[in-house]
Formats: structure tokens, sequence, C-alpha cells
């Protein structure tokens, strides 16, 4: 089916049709210069519509299709120049895709990069195996994708020009059979020019394009010729070191990717400099670095050198007259004869990474079997979660906002639960996590939100809650940072017919204060619909107090923390009084959470808190239960 590329009002409007998403190239004349043509696969039409943008402005002929089976269709019907494959879709996933497409001879030459929000080592290695070029992770920049397709398509047209030289080269011997001599010199100079557009090719295919280093396909190879070392000298060993950035995305956000860019390359050049075998360290990607240690004696050696390369850090990098301080935490594995592939040893490494990354960033963790089994619950966790969402398989329980003066609830917070087909109620702690690092917490978190607000508004309908009842939803971080948060806290609204006034969004400090600029226009315009802000947590923090009168925030909520410490002297008060005290003065309502006993509440009450919450109120409950809790008086 041959269709425009317009993607503007038609698609629009029938976002499900297959004739605006299915695009074919559109006939070029002879003279017009040649454009290459690329398929983006994602079921996510926002995604669609960027990226097509952003690469029909740089010329290139872009197809869309937001599934497997279109995709399939629209490449054998017309084979591209290059797709951009996402992992997870209805039906057929990316995975199957790229397997159909590389078992047939047809399309078996075909690149593919997959873009996908899938961001685990296991998801990384299954895409090569099935036959990816590259792997790009979601929230992607536009920049690195626009680079990434760049260098692909050179890499196929240098190809298409080897392929062409051949043809030309056989034509030749063919037509000058006569002419021997010069046949001889001709193909002679040919196949010397091959071999030096060949060995341009190798190196562009074996290292990274902006540091220069070896790239994951190269580094894979030089760990199977340690492999192959060990297999053959038992007492031969070697060690990998994995290496990544922490808290690297907060200088491309703040500072911009061309910066994040230059960090990249200083780094690789810090890390060169002080290595004595430079071949041995290959970027992987992103901020990702992989250092090999071939023929060890002693394990502490291989430490003595992660903690050298943690020092590395400690100085900082000179960038455009700023001064950027950076850490790195450090996955390290030995290989031994247990391992048969080298992307085991990836796996493995960037397992012990990530330990050390939730053991306190800037540090190094050595490889166990547990960390593995962790990970592979983690990874089923995650599939879990998935099908959980597509299922609605999580309740929204509800805890207590009490006027602590009164003794009667003003409010409820609504807390997330999931019903887990086999493993029965989770609370948050053992799946937010999870779902945070996956980016699943964005439907969560809308699903939770739509619920409450919901729940609220069918108990106002019922003449169960008198109009000033509010409901209190918490914002993660991811959240927080979403492009079009306001706008789908509208549509929730909008949808449940709840006003704005009786929503409560509570976030935490860290959150605001990973970017105050984004945090302070957020707020605004929250506060402008009448949604009443809440800094939960307060207190735990390092920084906010400078910052609070920034924001128009209307509630602060006391940590447990603190209340929990409190044995009713001045001694143990920590800084409720003085939370107390600026809430009074900038005119916010303070609540104090966790509170657990009849002598916490009596202390809290001394000190003229107003409000309140916690299990000596009630635990979160089901919706039909928290209903009835608003007959007690405490």
């Amino acid at each position: 089916m041959a269709l425009d590329t317009d993607f503007s009002d038609s698609s629009d409007r029938n976002p499900n049709s297959q004739s605006n998403l299915l695009l074919t190239p559109q006939p070029q004349s002879q003279d017009s210069p040649w454009q290459a043509d690329i398929l983006i696969v994602d079921d996510t039409l926002d995604n669609l519509r960027l990226l097509s943008t952003m690469l029909h402005q740089q010329g290139y002929n872009v197809r869309k299709a937001v599934n497997g089976q279109m995709a399939l269709t629209a490449i054998r019907t017309i084979p591209p120049d290059l797709v951009l494959l996402d992992i997870m879709m209805p039906d057929l996933n990316g995975y199957e895709v790229c397997d159909i497409l590389q078992n047939d001879p047809n399309t078996a030459d075909i690149p593919i990069i997959f873009l996908t929000a899938l961001n685990d080592a296991f998801d990384k290695v299954k895409a090569f195996q099935v036959g990816g070029v590259d792997y790009i992770t979601k929230p992607f920049q536009l920049e690195e994708v626009l680079v990434r397709v760049q260098r692909q398509i050179a890499f196929n047209r240098a190809n298409q020009e080897i392929r062409q030289w051949n043809n030309c080269l056989e034509e030749r011997v063919q037509q000058r059979t006569q002419q021997l001599e010069d046949a001889v010199q001709e193909l002679h100079l040919e196949i010397t020019e091959r071999k030096r557009v060949q060995q341009q090719l190798l190196e562009l295919a074996h290292h990274d394009y902006l540091t220069g280093l070896p790239n994951r396909g190269r580094f894979l190879d030089q760990l199977q010729e340690e492999l192959e070392k060990g297999h053959h000298t038992p007492d031969y060993q070697f060690a990998l070191l994995f290496l990544d950035c922490d808290r690297f995305k907060v200088i491309n956000d703040s500072l911009g990717h061309s910066v994040g860019d230059k960090l990249l390359i200083a780094i690789a050049q810090r890390l060169i400099h002080d290595l004595a075998g430079p071949d041995a360290l290959a970027r992987m990607g992103g901020d990702e670095f992989a250092l090999l240690i071939p023929d060890i004696s002693k394990a502490q050696d291989v430490y003595a050198l992660a903690e050298y390369l943690l020092g590395l850090f400690e100085t900082p990098f000179f960038l455009q007259g700023r001064e950027i301080y950076i850490s790195a935490s450090i996955g390290i594995v030995f290989g031994t004869h247990d391992y048969q592939q080298p992307e085991h040893l990836l796996r493995d490494a960037d397992s012990a990474m990530y330990q050390a990354k939730a053991t306190g960033k800037g540090r190094y963790e050595v490889f166990h079997p547990t960390m593995h089994s962790a990970a592979l619950e983690t990874l089923q966790l995650e599939n879990d979660l998935r099908r959980a969402i597509e299922r609605q398989e999580f309740l929204v329980y509800y805890q207590p906002l009490v006027d602590l003066q009164q003794g009667k609830i003003m409010g409820f917070e609504a807390l997330v639960r999931w019903q887990h087909p086999q493993e029965g109620l989770l609370t948050p702690a053992r799946f937010i996590p999870v779902a945070e690092e996956t980016g699943l917490i964005l439907e969560i978190g809308q699903q939770v939100l739509k619920s409450a607000c919901q729940q609220l508004r069918d108990w106002q309908n019922a003449g169960q809650v008198s109009a000033d009842i509010c409901i209190s939803v918490n914002l993660t971080a991811h959240q927080f940072v979403q492009a079009n948060l306001v706008q789908t806290i509208d549509k929730i609204l909008a949808e449940t017919q709840l006003n704005p006034a009786n929503l409560k969004l509570e976030i935490t400090e860290s959150a605001i204060m990973a970017n105050t600029q984004l945090a302070a226009t957020t707020f605004q315009q929250l506060r402008d619909r009448n949604i009443q802000l809440s800094i939960d947590d307060f207190g735990t923090g390092y920084s906010s107090l400078s910052y609070l009168h920034s924001f128009p925030v209307d509630i602060l909520k006391i940590d447990k923390s603190f209340v929990q410490t409190w044995q009713g002297t001045p001694e143990t008060q920590g800084l409720i009084p003085t939370i107390l005290s600026i809430a009074q003065t900038m005119g916010m309502m303070a609540i104090a959470e966790g509170i657990e006993t009849p002598q916490q509440l009596q202390q809290l009450r001394s000190l003229n808190c107003p409000y309140g919450q916690g299990f000596w109120f009630s635990q979160p409950v089901p919706p039909e239960e928290a209903v009835q809790l608003l007959a007690q008086e405490w």
C-alpha cells in the first residue's frame, strides 16, 4: 500500500489505522539524490512521530509500523536500508521480528538497531544474539539516535560500494581478457583499494566513534580469546572490571549532551593515560567502560587496580570552564573454567557493578553467584510487573490523615499494593524499586492516580464523605520529570470529574532537588489548577531549606524517623519543632508520619502539630474499610 509520508492530521485522528502508519517510500526521479530508507517499528505513537520527524528533517525517507506483523509486511514489500526496532510490542516482539528477518535470505542483510526501554544486561545480550547491530535504551536522546543511524547508514553504504566494486572488477576481467597485463595491474589496484576500505570498515566496526576505544563487539572477541587461553591452560586466570559512572544522567540533563560527550572523552583519556595496556579498555556504550586484566597471579592485584581506578575520579574534570566531579562504580568478575561464553562474563560483571551502586556508589563489588540469582529474580519480577500492568493487578489501599486537635479524619493517602497471582498481596517495597529502574513506574503511577481520584469521586457521589475530604497521592521522581505530567493529571481529573482542590500530590525532597528549575515550573502549573502540593519525608534532605521559599508548597510531611525516635524529651525532639515552626511561618500545613503509639500522639499534640498519620489510627486498608473509619474519633 503506497501512502505519503505526512503524519499529521489523518494519523492523529485515527491512531489505529494501519494505512496511516505503514508508509511506503515515495518514488524518486532519476536525478534526485539518494535517500536512505528507514523503517521505525514502535507501538508508541509519540515515539514514532518524534523519531520520524527528526529523521525526515535530516533527509531520510521514513516509514513507520506500530507492530511486528506490519513491520514484516513493509520490509518484505520494499526492504529498507535500516530498521529502528522496539522490543516490547504486542503479538510479535522485537526479538521475534529480528529473528524472522535474519533467517530470511532476502532480509538477512538489513541492519537492525534496537530502540527500547529495556536496559538489563540480559536484554542487551539477547538483542545482539538475534542479530541486532546496535542497542539504544529509552528514554533516548535524539542526538545519539541520529549519530548511530548516520554511522550505520554509512557502514551499509560502504558495503554496497564494495559489492559494486567487486561486480565492476568481474566485468572488467571478462572484458579485458586480451589485455592481460593491463587487467592484472588494474586488478591489483582494485584489490589494494578494496583492502584499504575494508580496513577502514573494520576499524569503524570495532571501535567506538566517540572515544576511539574498542567497542563492545571487539571487547567480546578479546574476552573469547582469554576464555580459550584458560581452557588450554588450567592455571591461567584473568579478570574483567565493568565501570559505570554514577549519576552521569545529571550531567547530561543539567549541562547538555555535548558536555556529557566531552566528559566521556576526558574519562577515556584519563583511563588510557594511567593504564599500562590501553587496548584492554573498551567503551561498552553510554557511560559504561570495561577493562580486561589478563594473566593475573592474585586477586589482591585486581582489587588494588579497582581502588586505583576509583581514585582517578577523585580529581575533578575541567570542561568548558567548569569543574565537574563524578564518581564511578565497578563490578569485578574473575574468569574461571565455569564460563563458556564472553557474554556471561559481561553479565556477571554488570550485576556486580549494580550491586556496587546499590551499596553506596563510588566503590567496587566482586561478583558472587547470589547476584546472578538476584538478577534472575529481578528479571522475573519485571516480567510479572508487565503482565500485572496489562491485567490491572494493582490495588489502592487508603491510610487516614487525621486532624490531631479534633481527632477526625481530614483525608486519605493512597498507597499501592500488588495482588500477585502466586505470591499474594505485595507491599511497594517489594516491587517499586524494580518498577522505577525499568520505567514501569510511570504506568503504575498513572493507574494509582486515576484509581484514587475515581474512588474519592465515587465516595462523594454516594454521599459517604464530605466535600472537604481530600485524597493524597505520591509522585515518584520518574513521574515528576515526565514531560506530560501536568497533561496526564488534567486528563485524569477530567475523566473522573474530581475537583482539583480535593487532590494532594506528594513529592520527595530528593526528586525536587534533582532539578529545582523543573520543580518550580511544575509546582506552579499544579498550583494554578488548585492542586495541593506536599513535600514528603521533609527534613531528611540536605539542601531543601534553602530552596523552600521558591516552591509554592502547601504541606510539609515530617518524616516518621523523627517521630519514632522522639522519646518525649527535648533532646530527642530532633527537627520536629523546627519543621513545625517553618510550616507555621510560611503558612503551610504540617503532617507527622509514623504515629504508632498514644505517647507519640500526645507528644505531637503538645507541640500543636496539626495533622498526622500512622498505624495508631489505621494501617492502609481497602476502600470499603477506609470509608468506615470516617466515623471514628481519636
